[in-house]
């Protein structure tokens, strides 16, 4: 049997093949989304401020794009470890069925919701409120694109595809960035026209996806006990997604408690933190088409093999984004502000924000290694207990005892680390290293 993964320790050439292409891919969504904050910024601060409550509403699509990328990766990678490139990319089929249907029941649902969340978010009937809801009516007609672009992400990383969806995405990226301002401003259409760029860049990159599948001349029957099997991975990683979302909606309220400057503070080094993370997820996609694959030819020497070296580079990446941020301390918030509070606030959360980075490099490793391996189960449990017994009480705890930003990033320490024990523990057992074409 061909076996797609070295027999021995896996050169770092062939990890940053995967991760540099899936890193790309990471970063071209928020950096258009930059582009189209800027561009509808000079329209005044209601259209801007609607794209923003917009956009947070389709972030959540986005995010069950990541979920379903994330599950059809680690089936893809065994099935193509196997031996089997065709039923790997079957799985694909599946889930581009799974998220054509997912991407319809988007659009039903946004343009029922659309309304009522507008003015939920935007705090009353307001104008905002009301331009959100035109922007969310019109750019929720990509969920189908967007969602086929998240399957097709996810069998081509398994198949170790890296080049067609790299150049799809950025293509795609490219045309809406054009489109954009140019049906902002002298096609006359205004913020509606920000939707409409989305729109036409999301469905289009969702159809070279699937043609893309057509080319690979496989079945496109979808089969209901492959697209359960693929819900049930993506039911459990969508309830650890939630589990995190608590915790950083959670942290971010305690935050505000302690008055705008905390706030602001916060902010600052929680979004750096995501920046770190995205950089981290690209390391972590590696790990789950490497991991599913060996573990697919049955190869589970080579797949704790492949856990011990990506663990090394996540904890190396960490301890290079720790170096960076620690000798910045004093300068990068103020890239962000001029404000002598907000900086006084940031040096209290400074310290932890860098003293975890290596601890946080080791652990999205090692979550691309155990969903690379399907043990996804596992990952849902030890986030939720992680978030319950750590997170969630920590930070709240800070609050009851007035122990400022301090307190509440104690909690994210807490979060981290009960997660990294757990995972050092699974990686030394044999409970997710399960070989075979499917778990």
């Amino acid at each position: 049997m061909n076996n797609p993964v070295a027999a021995d320790r896996v050169p770092l050439r062939r990890i940053a093949a995967l991760a540099l292409p899936a890193l790309v891919v990471l970063a071209a969504e928020p950096i258009y989304v930059l582009v189209d904050t800027a561009v509808v910024g000079h329209l005044g601060r209601v259209p801007l401020a609607a794209l923003g409550i917009g956009g947070t509403v389709m972030s959540f699509a986005a995010w069950l794009g990541t979920v379903m990328a994330y599950g059809t990766t680690g089936r893809s990678a065994r099935r193509y470890g196997a031996g089997d490139r065709r039923a790997a990319v079957e799985e694909g089929v599946q889930a581009s069925w799974l998220a054509l249907l997912g991407g319809l029941v988007i659009i039903a649902a946004v343009q029922v919701l659309a309304g009522p969340l507008a003015r939920v978010l935007a705090g009353g009937p307001t104008p905002v409120a009301q331009a959100a809801e035109e922007w969310l009516r019109i750019a929720v007609l990509g969920a189908p694109g967007l969602m086929l672009v998240a399957a097709g992400n996810g069998w081509m990383r398994g198949v170790q595809e890296t080049r067609r969806p790299l150049a799809i995405v950025v293509v795609a990226n490219v045309v809406s960035a054009v489109l954009c301002p140019l049906l902002v401003y002298p096609a006359g259409l205004g913020l509606h026209g920000s939707a409409i760029a989305n729109v036409i860049a999301q469905l289009g990159s969702g159809v070279l996806f699937v043609a893309a599948l057509l080319r690979e001349r496989v079945s496109l029957r979808p089969h209901p006990a492959d697209i359960m099997a693929q819900l049930v991975v993506g039911r459990d990683l969508l309830i650890r997604g939630a589990a995190f979302q608590a915790c950083w909606l959670s942290a971010t309220s305690v935050a505000a408690r302690y008055g705008d400057a905390a706030l602001a503070a916060h902010q600052i080094a929680i979004q750096l933190w995501f920046f770190a993370a995205l950089v981290l997820d690209a390391v972590a996609i590696a790990a789950q088409s490497l991991v599913g694959a060996a573990l697919g030819a049955g190869d589970e020497p080579q797949a704790r093999r492949l856990s011990r070296q990506i663990g090394l580079i996540g904890l190396v990446s960490g301890v290079l984004f720790a170096v960076f941020f620690g000798a910045g301390a004093r300068l990068i918030p103020a890239l962000f502000t001029p404000d002598a509070a907000v900086h006084a606030q940031a040096l209290v959360v400074w310290p932890w924000f860098v003293a975890l980075l290596p601890l946080v490099g080791v652990v999205y490793a090692l979550d691309g290694v155990m969903i690379g391996a399907g043990d996804v189960a596992f990952m849902r449990n030890m986030t939720i207990v992680a978030a319950l017994c750590g997170f969630l009480p920590g930070i709240w705890v800070a609050y009851a005892l007035d122990l400022g930003l301090g307190g509440v990033w104690t909690g994210l320490a807490l979060f981290t680390l009960m997660r990294l024990v757990a995972l050092l523990l699974r990686v030394r057992s044999s409970a997710w290293s399960v070989v075979g074409a499917t778990r």
